[in-house]
Formats: structure tokens, sequence, C-alpha cells
């Protein structure tokens, strides 16, 4: 502690700009690999949920089979045309697509680096409190992102390409269109499930509560509601469901995590107040 308490400040800006360049070089190499394998990519996994043989479409249907609202759930039709309208189109879904492919995959080594700048800076006692932490910010993070695929991408694929305002119009997307939507829900969903770590850290600091948390549960739940209706693709109530039981048990989550951090730092507080009574 005693070699890192005193390094300068150009001497911080150069560890930083090592973690940054080791961090862009991980996404860097994953993104090559990925592009390497972008054929792939695109036909089994970013194209994969606007088929109907995707594992959500066939657990939906059998969902609707268990509680008798198959012809709700069950998606017979998913007809999904993408085209691209401009030269660059592929190229630059590609690219894309590769780079989002490398941003996941490397996320877990990324997060490690930066923690590994943060982490020397901290005290003994916020360093075992936040002992594992990259490990739970990671497995947020990918538990979010398949929650994006899996759940929100199908949905919103089936509801935006069989929604029309008239018979005349028909449904041609464009691939830049389609990619952008599936990543954004992908990579938004990843940053979503980080919400219970943010109120770690909002209740390490003292700027958050549990008992907060609790008083405007009603409000949360409202929230949950309203946004899952918004990004749900019908209004039939097994859908929403579907969407906002994952979100309120993360909210359930955030509020269990803060209220063990508000009694370690009790715990805490009273075992320095001992000490203090033993010293005198």
């Amino acid at each position: 502690m005693s070699d890192e308490k005193e390094m300068s400040f150009l001497d911080h800006l150069e560890e930083l700009r090592w973690h940054v360049v080791k961090s862009v070089a991980a996404i860097f190499i994953c993104s090559i690999v990925g592009f390497v394998f972008v054929e792939w990519i695109f036909d089994h996994i970013l194209f994969a949920p606007s088929r109907l043989d995707f594992p959500t479409f066939k657990w939906m249907c059998e969902l609707g089979k268990l509680v008798g609202a198959e012809e709700s759930l069950c998606v017979k039709t998913l007809d999904v045309k993408i085209q691209s309208r401009i030269m660059t189109g592929q190229f630059m879904m590609s690219i894309t697509a590769s780079f989002v492919i490398g941003l996941i995959v490397a996320f877990p080594y990324v997060f490690w680096q930066i923690w590994s700048f943060i982490k020397p800076g901290l005290h003994m006692k916020e360093k075992q409190s936040t002992r594992g932490v990259v490990f739970v910010v990671s497995f947020l993070f990918l538990v979010g992102c398949a929650f994006g695929y899996y759940i929100l991408s199908p949905m919103t694929i089936w509801f935006l390409t069989t929604y029309t305002v008239s018979s005349q119009i028909v449904n041609q997307f464009d691939i830049t269109s389609y990619v952008g939507t599936v990543v954004s829900m992908v990579l938004g969903c990843g940053l979503l499930f980080q919400f219970p770590m943010v109120v770690f850290f909002l209740t390490k600091v003292g700027i958050l509560t549990p008992e907060f948390m609790r008083q405007f549960r009603k409000h949360a739940i409202v929230g949950i509601v309203i946004a899952s209706a918004i990004i749900t693709p019908s209004s039939d109530p097994f859908t929403l469901m579907l969407v906002a039981l994952p979100l309120y048990f993360l909210f359930e989550i955030s509020i269990f995590v803060s209220a063990i951090e508000v009694k370690r730092k009790k715990k805490a507080e009273e075992a320095e107040l001992l000490d203090e009574q033993s010293n005198n």
C-alpha cells in the first residue's frame, strides 16, 4: 500500500493507460475472431430470433399449452424479410456485430482490468466487502444479455414484423435497423441488470437505503408494469409477465443486497466502537 500511495498523478495516468490498452486489445482480438466467423454469427445468432425454431417461441408455445393460452402464446407465422439498401450496409453491420460479440465476450476481462485499477485505492475493509465484485458484475451482465437476447429480442421482432397499419404495406426491414434493434436490446439489458450492483455501491456510500426502496416499492411495480407493457409485443397478460417478473425480481434482489450492506456497515461500526472503548 505504501508504494501505491506514493504514486504520482502521472504514474496513475500511466497505470490507467495500460489498463485501457489491455481492455481495448481484448475487445479487438475477440472482435477479430468474431469477424472471421461473422457469417455463422449472423445465421445462427443474430437471425435466430427471427425464426420460428428459436427456443423462446418453443418455450412460449409449451407455456401456452400448460396455462390454456395456446392461441395467444404460440407463434404460428413469422415472415421476416431483411434487406440491405446501402452499399456499405452489410459490411458495416459485419463490423458492428463483430464488435458487439467481442465486447460481450471480453466484458469480464475488461471489467477485471477496470477493477484492478480501482482496487488499490480502497481500504482493506472496502476490499473485503467488495470481494467477488468482478464475478458478480460479469455474471449479471451476461444474464442481462441472455435476457435481452432470449426474451426481449424475439418478442420485439415478432411484434414489429407482424404489426401493420394497412394491408397495402409490406414489412421489409433494413439490415442496419434489424441489427441495431437486437444489439440495443441485448446490451441495454446487460447494463440494466447491473442495477443490484449500482444499489450496492449507492448503499455503501450512504445515498440509498433498503427502507427507501421498500417505501417506493409500489411505485417501482407500476413503473415495471408500464415499461413491460411498452416493450412487450402484445397486450396478453402472460407475455407481459414474461418481462415484468424478471424485472421485479431484479428490484427485490436489489433491496436484499442493500439490506445486507446496511447490516454489514452497522456491524463494522459497532466493532469499531467496541475497539475504541476497549482502547480507552
